[in-house]
């Protein structure tokens, strides 16, 4: 029978719905049972798209002697850390603390207080590789929760005075232009010049890290920043970490050369990676850019949307129980697809050897050349072939729960890249994904953090989805000039800021009326994805700047200020604050474009200023507001306030730093001020 997880939202406990554990969903209940029965709370978090998850999952939860020795000595708790990140945040940090690293699978032993005194990951269900096998670890828990109680809780007080008293280090000085450049030479340090990217395996996308280096290089031209982005870009588009028949990124890169990807596919690295590889092509021209935005864009919309607007979490990297099958090649594979003649062409195109790159004889595709001229043609046929025939394969499984940051990031990039591409595909997507945000998951101030069929979660939002969906919401506006989404980001950002400021300027991962936990999650360091604090300070900035809000200006200071010390000591874990430093150091720079609707001298004077690369450009751009017009009125924009046409013509102003240029009209003088 399906146990407790059968009415979950999560797709992640859903997978666990059937196992033979006697599972809880994290809540007061489970810990009143456990105290109850006197037994240990055993918390088991991941996500859906987890390859070692699904591993211990079937060699231990679905384990009929396990499962009964699980519900015999220990109430059972599963967390889908994507449904709970601040949970998954807190018990990170006790078994980082504890063993010295992280990752999911995540197991810790828990008091009924919430308190860990035990933490690891995978544990495999004999013992392999010097590790003990997850029964024997369970039977030595048990018997310490029953013999050495005083030890037990010894340890969960230290581990929790630990997380309590943990400190953010903070500074009291700007990010200036002296802490970028160190910054810079600082990720030059860790550079991998021959792969691209920085450290050795596994490599992860440094998608803020790349947007950081794009901006400091165009302030201050700097070719050691632009060399590192130009690098590592061009060498994931072109290794096997991106899907070169249909589009879209895995989650990593288990060697250096982004040759073999642990093959799960997630909508924050895609949606992050669209954007910085649109914002390439706007800053260098170059065409891979362009094409790697727009197969980006295609895969999120085409394979992550979902029937409600919205964007599924991830797809799974296994299929039919094999991480990679789905995508993986052989020679002969590619022979059967194509014929002789273009499975042997398209072997050495895609480096696809008898070896292979990956396992079992099979490689990844890489495209180390684009098949140009004469072969363009074949390319296209071949593509499209190998895509008919790798739809015949069992698909990976896809998370299809809208989680609220996520999609804030998703509806961002596509709005951007369809401005930037000039498709309006891209720009209706995010117009259909903000509309679901807002319309399922806001409720007056409060922010709900997932989604699934159109079924909202009970789980409240956290920092990142305030700050994410609010970013998306003004990118949104300042693409279709509704100001309808400028309104709601102003909501979300109210909100933000009374609930969630720390004194220090910086601020919690959990609102001030959350679930108490045993420790209030703060980390303002990126990680895959953006940290909320960091998010925010871009939304702050942009909203800011379309406002004049000094409130906001404030804000965003005072949150950069409190990672002054990240930014000097882990750059490579602060590159969205370091991306929002730049933007804060020129400006950033404010465009107000008006003219009618439809008005092809409004749309080319738009172009231009979309086109610019100045760190956080904000833009906006509708109809003329003659100076009477009420301020009361909704449809005011402050950037947009008072600005007319100049005799009759459609016009853009400019603003540096509060101060404005004369407006102009024809769009050869504005690029000349875009330079400026």
């Amino acid at each position: 029978m399906p146990n407790r997880l059968a009415a979950s939202v999560s797709p992640y406990l859903q997978q666990h719905k059937d196992n033979p554990v006697d599972w809880w969903e994290w809540g007061p209940e489970a810990f009143e049972e456990a105290r109850r029965l006197d037994r240990p709370v055993l918390l088991s978090i991941g996500y859906a798209a987890c390859h070692w998850c699904h591993v211990m999952a079937h060699e231990s939860f679905e384990d009929p002697a396990t499962a009964a020795y699980m519900n015999q000595h220990f109430t059972n708790v599963k967390v889908d850390r994507e449904e709970r990140p601040d949970v998954d945040a807190v018990y990170m940090q006790a078994t980082t603390a504890m063993t010295g690293q992280g990752g999911w699978p995540m197991t810790v032993l828990l008091t009924p207080d919430g308190a860990p005194f035990f933490a690891g990951t995978y544990f495999p269900d004999r013992p392999r590789h010097g590790q003990p096998a997850f029964r024997q670890v369970l039977e030595a828990l048990s018997a310490a929760w029953r013999n050495s109680r005083d030890e037990v809780t010894r340890v969960a007080t230290d581990v929790t005075g630990h997380l309590q008293r943990a400190v953010v280090p903070t500074a009291d000085e700007p990010i200036d232009a002296d802490v970028l450049s160190a910054a810079v030479t600082s990720l030059a340090g860790d550079f991998d010049g021959t792969a691209g990217g920085f450290g050795t395996a596994p490599k992860f996308p440094p998608s803020m890290v790349l947007e950081f280096l794009l901006r400091h290089a165009a302030r201050t031209g700097s070719p050691n920043a632009s060399g590192m982005a130009d690098r590592t870009l061009r060498a994931m588009a072109r290794g096997g970490i991106y899907d070169q028949l249909g589009g879209g990124f895995a989650r990593y890169s288990v060697d250096r050369g982004w040759v073999v990807p642990h093959f799960e596919k997630m909508l924050y690295d895609n949606a992050q990676l669209l954007g910085v590889y649109a914002r390439w092509w706007r800053q260098t021209g170059d065409p891979l850019g362009a094409r790697i935005a727009r197969e980006t864009a295609d895969f999120m919309i085409d394979e992550l949307g979902t029937d409600e607007g919205g964007f599924a979490s991830a797809l799974d990297a296994d299929s039919e129980g094999v991480e990679g099958r789905f995508y993986a090649w052989t020679p002969d594979q590619l022979v059967d697809a194509l014929g002789e003649d273009d499975g042997r062409w398209a072997a050495g195109l895609f480096e696809v050897t008898a070896a292979g790159t990956f396992e079992h004889g099979a490689s990844t595709l890489q495209l180390l050349r684009d098949a140009d001229g004469p072969e363009e043609e074949r390319w296209r046929s071949v593509r499209e072939r190998l895509l008919a025939t790798r739809e015949a394969r069992v698909r990976p499984a896809r998370d299809d729960k809208v989680v609220a940051s996520w999609n804030g990031l998703a509806i961002a990039s596509l709005a951007e890249a369809g401005a930037l591409l000039q498709e309006p595909r891209y720009v209706g997507a995010a117009v259909a994904a903000a509309r679901l945000v807002v319309d399922r998951h806001l409720n007056e101030r409060k922010l709900a953090r997932v989604s699934r069929n159109g079924m909202v979660g009970r789980h409240a939002g956290v920092l990142e989805d305030y700050a994410c969906v609010a970013h998306g919401l003004l990118v949104l506006f300042s693409v279709t000039g509704d100001a309808t989404w400028l309104g709601h980001a102003s909501t979300l950002l109210d909100e933000a800021l009374s609930a969630f400021a720390a004194e220090d300027g910086g601020f919690f991962d959990t609102s001030e009326d959350a679930e108490a936990l045993v420790a209030r999650p703060r980390d303002p360091s990126d990680n895959a994805s953006p940290s909320g604090q960091s998010a925010l300070v871009h939304a702050l900035l942009g909203f800011a700047a379309l406002t004049g809000s000094g409130r906001h200006r404030d804000a965003a200071e005072g949150a950069l200020r409190s990672v002054r010390t990240l930014a000097e000591r882990v750059p490579r874990f602060a590159g969205w604050s370091l991306a929002a430093a730049e933007a804060a150091l020129v400006g950033p720079l404010e465009v107000a474009v008006v003219g009618l609707d439809q008005d092809p001298a409004r749309t080319a004077l738009e172009q231009v200023a979309r086109a610019a690369s100045s760190p956080g450009l904000v833009v906006a751009i509708g109809e003329p507001r003659p100076s009477g017009r009420p301020v009361e009125d909704a449809a005011e924009v402050p950037l947009l306030a008072g600005r007319g046409l100049v005799a009759g013509r459609a016009t853009a102003y400019v603003c540096r730093g509060m101060v404005c240029n004369r407006p102009v009209t024809e769009p050869g003088d504005l690029r000349e001020l875009l330079r400026g």
